[in-house]
């Protein structure tokens, strides 16, 4: 996508990269948004996603800033590299996109930050690892990411292109909106209530995200590329529950899927695309 410089004055940016450590805090649990948080941890890279989760401490930062760890501005934070500021570019279009659709249907709207770290940081959700993949912690409304993820999604996942980038930030953009409007508390009480349905509610949640993804996409369709649309559904393709699961060398198995089949992934990406209505999202909130 050809997107706009992000405004730096306009952008929640904190940067633990080179903090030199983890402050350690309060216990908190994973949040419900994640694109590949226990699948890639534990199908790709061999990590047990219970060792993952951790007791550490949020700093919160001023807008336009950073987390006082990194020290820098937002500026600074999202000129590291290329990956850096392709990811505050998509956040300041996701705001700029999402904010008057909040207005219009008269709920308040926060932007959430974006937190930048490298290897291990820490989220108002607990530990923040590389092998978590990209997450949005509801507790902090933070959207956390080691930018090398996008290289492993490169070479690893074989999800290519500029707009498998922005599908991450866009699809963790869309938890935060579910955290905005309710929907992520009552799913997590509906989890807490009925635990046998734990899975299949994360399901609905994801695919939500995948398809508010697809809204923010058609939004902006003068802004999307040749090849855009294909990139955006190759990922959604490679990051599906069955897939990964196969290429980990495992049967798939539909009652431990926590974000959906590719298939489900696709189709969700799609309709949001194709509608360019976030009502059309609600349909994964039914039944």
């Amino acid at each position: 996508m050809r997107l706009d410089e992000f405004d730096p004055n306009a952008v929640n940016v904190e940067d633990q990269r080179g903090s030199g450590g983890l402050p350690i805090g309060r216990g908190g649990q994973v949040g419900c948004g994640t694109i590949v948080i226990a699948l890639i941890a534990y199908f790709v890279f061999g990590v047990d996603p219970t060792q993952m989760i951790g007791s550490v401490q949020n700093t919160p930062a001023t807008q336009g800033q950073v987390a006082q760890q990194g020290g820098h501005t937002a500026a600074e934070s999202c000129s590291v590299d290329e990956a850096s500021r392709e990811s505050c570019n998509a956040l300041s279009s996701l705001n700029k996109t999402w904010q008057p659709v909040f207005q219009q249907a008269n709920i308040p709207f926060k932007a959430p930050k974006l937190v930048f770290y490298s290897q291990a940081g820490s989220s108002g959700c607990g530990t923040a690892q590389s092998a978590m993949g990209p997450f949005y912690c509801p507790d902090d409304q933070g959207i956390y990411l080691d930018t090398d993820f996008y290289r492993q999604m490169d070479q690893q996942l074989g999800a290519t292109g500029a707009f498998a980038r922005d599908y991450v930030i866009a699809h963790e953009y869309g938890h935060h909106i579910q955290k905005l409007t309710g929907v992520s508390d009552q799913i997590r009480s509906l989890q807490s209530q009925n635990p046998s349905r734990a899975n299949q509610l994360s399901v609905r949640l994801e695919l939500q995200a995948d398809c508010y993804a697809g809204v923010w996409a058609a939004k902006n369709k003068d802004r999307m590329e040749p090849g855009d649309m294909e990139s955006g559904l190759n990922a959604a393709h490679q990051i599906g529950d069955d897939t990964l699961m196969k290429e980990a060398g495992r049967n798939p198995n539909e009652t431990a899927f926590t974000h959906g089949s590719s298939a489900q992934r696709m189709d969700a990406l799609r309709r949001g695309m194709q509608s360019a209505d976030d009502g059309a999202c609600d349909v994964f909130m039914k039944a």
